[in-house]
């Protein structure tokens, strides 16, 4: 529904779209409820993805991916929000969780775990949030204590997007029990290790299709095979990734935007009411013009953004003030378009309504958009 052409993509981001765009309509959306009911896609969707070309799209094509730029999982990312689906995660596994051991694995991690992640055989997880810290990550408590030549690892994690199903975990830990100690270290950690464990997926008022749980490590034995990077180093690894997560999310957060003005403008088009359609009524035609207008305003900055992705030049704070305002936009849209709804808007069986349940995290994950306002409040 833009009215601005979006010059940013090439005829190979045309068919990759057509390609990403048939693959949720076939594979994804026939199936969404039911996985919305379980609480977490199953395994193979993960390698019906793999094998379409659709995961690890940016890994280099020695270690499985098609070493594509990052356009491509954007446009991934709009064409799940369009059908309004939560899952499956990959946008975490794929855009997050590879490119850490693509940037700081050796060649051996890269070997080994990128080949299975692209074919969807071995699923990724971030696991950085603990109960007792979300944004703040130099509080965290977990630790990995040096043994010998090995590492113990302990600790807890939570609000673990694919905590369900995944079989890498990209671990944030301190090498201290000492609270005063504010460096971290990164791990890449089976899922099988003896000692991992994880807890009930929980009962999430959105993204209902996306598994989401605790974990627990208790006594996890690691060894340098699983250390990403330098000991201690985590933290500035974190940093130079965040940026391109919370452009993730902005680009989501436009796409679904987009989507909730177009099942509202059909809706209201059907929708009859004082003898008349809702869609006539000077209310929700300047409701829906502002709604466009704030859309199209969006989708220009993040355009923006994304160009500067691809070029490796994003700047962490233009990336909060695209997650941060995007988000925000995007809960005021879905809230409007649910009140256009009237009734049926309320009802889960609409996607309206679903959108409705599934933005309001969006503002608290990859950061609080109060820690967005933050960093962008240090550039004054």
């Amino acid at each position: 529904m833009t009215i601005l052409t979006r010059e940013i993509f090439s005829e190979d981001h045309h068919a990759f779209r057509d390609v990403a765009r048939k693959f949720f309509e076939r594979e994804v959306a026939p199936q969404h409820g039911e996985w919305e009911k379980a609480g977490v896609a199953p395994r193979s969707v993960w390698q019906k993805a793999g094998a379409a070309g659709l995961l690890c799209t940016t890994i280099p094509e020695e270690y499985g991916g098609s070493g594509a730029d990052r356009l491509f999982p954007a446009i991934l990312i709009e064409e799940q929000a369009r059908l309004g689906l939560s899952g499956p995660g990959f946008s975490t596994h794929s855009d997050i969780v590879a490119p850490y051991i693509l940037n700081y694995g050796t060649e051996a991690q890269k070997r080994e775990w990128l080949p299975a992640m692209a074919r969807g055989d071995a699923i990724g997880a971030i696991v950085l949030t603990e109960p007792g810290g979300g944004s703040d990550l130099r509080s965290i408590r977990t630790n990995a204590i040096r043994d010998g030549d090995s590492w113990v690892l302990n600790g807890q994690k939570t609000f673990i997007t694919n905590g369900q199903c995944a079989d890498l975990l990209v671990v944030a830990a301190k090498s201290s029990r000492d609270p005063a100690q504010k460096e971290i270290t990164l791990w890449v950690v089976e899922a099988s290790s003896p000692g991992v464990s994880r807890g009930q997926n929980f009962q999430k008022i959105g993204m209902k299709a996306q598994d989401t749980c605790e974990l627990y490590f208790d006594n996890v034995r690691l060894t340098e095979r699983n250390l990403l990077g330098k000991e201690d180093q985590g933290f500035p690894m974190l940093t130079c990734e965040l940026a391109w997560e919370r452009l993730q999310i902005a680009v989501g957060a436009v796409a679904t935007s987009a989507a909730a003005l177009q099942w509202t403008r059909d809706y209201t088009r059907e929708r009859k009411a004082f003898g008349g359609l809702v869609s006539d009524f000077q209310n929700t035609r300047f409701r829906l013009a502002e709604i466009k207008a704030e859309i199209e305003i969006a989708q220009v900055f993040v355009d923006r953004c994304l160009v500067e992705a691809a070029a490796e030049k994003l700047d962490k704070t233009v990336a909060a003030m695209a997650k941060y305002w995007c988000t925000e936009l995007m809960g005021r849209v879905v809230d409007e378009c649910l009140q256009l709804h009237g009734g049926y808007g309320y009802m889960w069986e609409y996607p309206i309504a679903r959108a409705f349940a599934d933005a309001r995290v969006h503002r608290i994950y990859g950061g609080s958009n109060e820690i967005m306002r933050e960093l962008i409040a240090r550039t004054l």
